[in-house]
C-alpha cells in the first residue's frame, strides 16, 4: 500500500543507501521532508536529517504507535530495505494495525560499493550472485558461480569462506576484494586472492559493514578505481574560517575525497560605533565617492545590511565605480546585483588591486574619493597604494572580527596531536586565532595558506608552509592542496610504496595499508 499525500497515519520504510548520504533516492528525500517522526540509527544515518523540517521528532521505535496518532513516520533502513535488512516483521505489524505503509527501495551496497571500488559486478561473465553469510550457505554451490560473487556479513568468517570456496573447486588464485566503509570517505579496500586471504587480512582491521567480492571482475579495479584514488581521499582537513564562509570550501574539499571539519575561529560582528558606516552610506548615495573598493565578502555583506536598513538596494551604486579584491568578493557583489568594474587579473590581494588601479586624473575623474568598507584589523596596504596614486581614501570599519570560542576538546587534541592531515589558512587572522584558541597544528599536518602575507604569519608562529595558492581565493587554495595530495600519492606509487595520509606518519598512528 502507498500514499503520496497521506492524510492519516502512514509509515514509509526508506532505504538509506550504502553509506554516502548523497545516494539517497529522490523519493526518500521527499518523504523525509514531509516526515513528522523519523526512526533511525543516528550514528549511521544522522546526516540524512538535513532533509527534514525543523522540529521533526527523532525516535527509536514505536512506529505503529506514532502512525496511529495520525503522523507521517519515516523508518530509515540500511541499504535497500528488502535486501538482507528485512523489515518484514515491522511491515506486517503495520498491516495488522491497518496502518498504511510504503517501501522505498534504496541503492544496495552490492552494486554501489563495487561501483565505488572500481569493480564492475557483471563484466565479461554476465552472472552476479549476492549471498548473506549470516544465513546457512552451501559454499560448494557458490564455488561454481562463473561470474561475480558478493558476500554480505562475512568479514569475521572471510578466511573460512575462502577455504570453503577453494574446497568447492574455486582456484586459489581467484581474485578477491574486501571493502569496508563503502561509498564513504572511510572506504578501505584490500585486493587479494582466495589463497592469500589469511595473510592479507591479518592486520587489516576490518569490521562490518563490509563486503567480500570474489571473481575475475576484481582484476579490473586497477583500471577503474576512481573513488579511493581521489587526490585527498580520506584526508581530514581543518577549515578554520567564519561559519558563513566555510560551506563552498568544504564542498570543494569533499569533491576531492577529503573529510572537511569546519572550526570557526573568527566571529564577524558589527562595528562598535555604527555612525562611521552611517555617514559612509549617506556619502555613497549623495555622490561623495568616485569608487567603492571591497576587500572581502564580509564587507559586501555589511554594506548590503546597511542598505536594507535604509530601504536601499543595488541601484544606489549607479554612477559609482566598484572594485573587488578577488573572485569570492566579486561573487558576493554579483549576488547583491552589482557587477565589479575592477578585479585583479593576477594576484587577488590588496597589492594586486593597487597594481591595476588607475591613477587619479583630475581631467577624467570628477571626484577623487574612494570608500573602503573593511574589517577593523585590515592592513594599510590598499590605503597607502591608493594614496600614492593620488586618491583620497575614506577607510571605514564596516565590521569587526573577533576571536571565536575554543573548539571542543577532541578537536583541540586532534589539532595538536596530528589527527588532521591538513589545515587551510585563508588569512593571517585565521592563523593567529586558531593557534590562540586551539594551539599549533602538529608538524605532520600539511599547512596550506592563501597567500604570501598569510604564509609570513604562519611562519612567525613556527609553522612550516607546505602549500600556497597561486591566487588569493579559497577555491584556488583547495585546488592547490588537491594538487599537492595528488603529487604525494604519485610519488609514493612511483617508489613502490603504499600512499599514506599525513596523519598516518605521526608516531603511534595506526599503520594500515591503503
Amino acid at each position: 500500500m502507498s500514499s503520496d499525500s497521506p492524510t492519516s497515519g502512514f509509515v514509509a520504510f526508506v532505504g538509506a543507501g550504502p553509506g554516502d548520504p548523497n545516494l539517497l533516492t529522490l523519493r526518500g528525500a521527499e518523504l523525509l521532508g514531509k516526515a513528522d517522526v523519523v526512526i533511525l540509527d543516528e550514528d549511521l544515518h544522522g546526516p540524512l536529517l538535513k532533509h527534514c523540517r525543523p522540529g521533526v521528532e527523532v525516535a527509536a521505535n514505536d512506529l505503529v504507535k506514532h502512525a496511529q496518532s495520525g503522523r507521517l513516520v519515516v523508518r530509515l533502513c540500511e541499504g535497500d530495505p528488502m535486501l538482507f535488512s528485512s523489515i518484514t516483521e515491522e511491515a506486517a505489524a503495520c498491516a495488522a494495525a491497518e496502518v498504511d505503509f510504503e517501501i522505498v527501495p534504496g541503492v544496495p551496497p552490492a552494486t554501489a560499493v563495487l561501483g565505488y571500488a572500481g569493480i564492475p559486478p557483471a563484466s565479461s561473465v554476465p552472472e552476479f550472485r549476492v549471498v548473506d553469510a549470516a544465513q546457512d550457505q552451501d559454499w560448494s554451490s557458490h564455488a561454481a558461480c562463473p561470474g561475480t560473487l558478493v558476500i554480505y556479513n562475512g568479514i569475521t568468517e572471510a578466511v573460512a569462506i575462502g577455504k570453503a570456496l577453494i574446497a568447492g573447486g574455486k582456484p586459489d588464485g581467484t581474485p578477491v576484494a574486501v571493502s569496508s566503509g563503502g561509498t564513504t570517505t572511510e572506504q578501505y579496500t584490500v585486493v587479494s586472492t582466495l589463497g592469500r586471504l589469511h595473510a592479507d587480512l591479518k592486520h587489516a582491521g576490518f569490521t562490518e559493514p563490509a563486503l567480500i567480492v570474489v571473481g575475475e571482475a576484481v582484476g579490473l579495479r586497477d583500471k577503474l578505481s576512481w573513488f579511493e584514488t581521489k587526490p585527498l581521499f580520506g584526508w581530514r582537513v581543518l577549515v578554520p574560517r567564519t561559519k558563513e564562509q566555510s560551506k563552498s570550501l568544504s564542498e570543494q574539499l569533499t569533491s576531492y575525497g577529503a573529510v572537511p571539519e569546519e572550526v570557526p575561529t573568527i566571529s564577524v560582528e558589527p562595528p562598535r560605533t555604527p555612525q562611521q558606516m552611517d555617514r559612509a552610506i549617506k556619502g555613497l548615495v549623495t555622490g561623495r565617492y568616485e569608487w567603492v573598493a571591497f576587500t572581502s565578502a564580509n564587507a559586501v555583506k555589511a554594506v548590503r545590511e546597511k542598505f536594507e536598513e535604509y530601504g536601499l538596494d543595488a541601484r544606489a551604486f549607479a554612477g559609482l565605480k566598484v572594485a573587488a579584491v578577488g573572485d569570492a568578493t566579486a561573487r558576493a557583489l554579483v549576488e547583491f546585483g552589482v557587477k565589479p568594474d575592477l578585479l585583479p587579473s593576477d594576484e587577488q590581494s590588496s597589492e594586486g588591486l593597487v597594481a591595476e588601479w588607475p591613477p587619479y586624473d583630475s581631467m577624467l575623474d570628477p571626484i577623487n574619493r574612494v570608500l573602503l568598507p573593511r574589517a577593523d584589523i585590515s592592513t594599510d596596504t590598499l590605503v597607502a597604494g591608493l594614496t600614492e596614486l593620488g586618491w583620497e581614501c575614506d577607510d571605514v570599519t564596516a565590521y569587526r572580527t573577533v576571536r571565536a570560542a575554543p573548539p571542543p576538546a577532541p578537536i583541540r587534541e586532534a589539532i595538536k596531536g596530528g589527527g588532521f592531515d591538513a589545515v587551510l589558512f585563508t588569512s593571517s587572522s585565521t592563523v593567529r586565532n586558531l593557534v590562540g584558541i586551539a594551539g599549533k597544528p602538529h608538524n605532520v599536518t600539511v599547512i596550506a595558506v592563501i597567500g604570501p602575507q598569510t604564509a609570513k604569519t604562519a611562519e612567525e608562529f613556527g609553522l612550516r608552509v607546505d602549500v600556497m595558492a597561486d591566487r588569493a581565493s579559497a577555491s584556488a587554495l583547495a585546488s592547490a592542496l588537491a594538487e599537492y595530495g595528488a603529487k604525494q600519492r604519485q610519488a609514493a606509487l612511483a617508489a613502490g610504496d603504499t600512499p599514506r595520509r599525513p596523519s598516518q606518519n605521526r608516531r603511534g598512528a595506526r599503520r594500515r595499508a591503503k
